[in-house]
């Protein structure tokens, strides 16, 4: 998995499908590219800046265990962390982005293997 790294493309990824869940939003696009990859992102809504690290560090740990199984080729994700990812429970966490990604990709016609 590679990582976003260039600020025009999260947005891009914006642009393109999300999924709304309690635990996080996910967002999607076709990257063009033979590989995943994928972004993450905290707004200081989601709170100090412990808690948005926290959120993130949940989010790495989440899309490193998924999305080598679910993840598409050809397709970017980001990740955005809401007020509730610092708090709730990973296997939570885990069915949300079960769920945002098995719909998105049926979203963006690409449906993927889904675990």
């Amino acid at each position: 998995m590679d990582r976003l790294t260039k600020r025009a493309e999260f947005l891009r990824a914006a642009r393109g499908v999300r999924r709304v869940m309690p635990g996080l939003t996910l967002e999607i696009c076709l990257s063009g590219l033979d590989t995943v990859r994928v972004g993450f992102t905290a707004s200081r809504k989601v709170g100090n800046a412990v808690v948005r690290n926290r959120a993130k560090r949940r989010l790495r740990a989440l899309a490193a265990q998924v999305l080598p199984l679910s993840g598409v080729p050809g397709t970017d994700y980001v990740l955005v962390a809401r007020q509730d990812t610092a708090t709730r429970p990973f296997e939570s966490l885990q069915a949300d982005l079960a769920q945002a990604l098995s719909a998105a990709h049926l979203k963006l016609g690409r449906p993927g293997d889904v675990r």
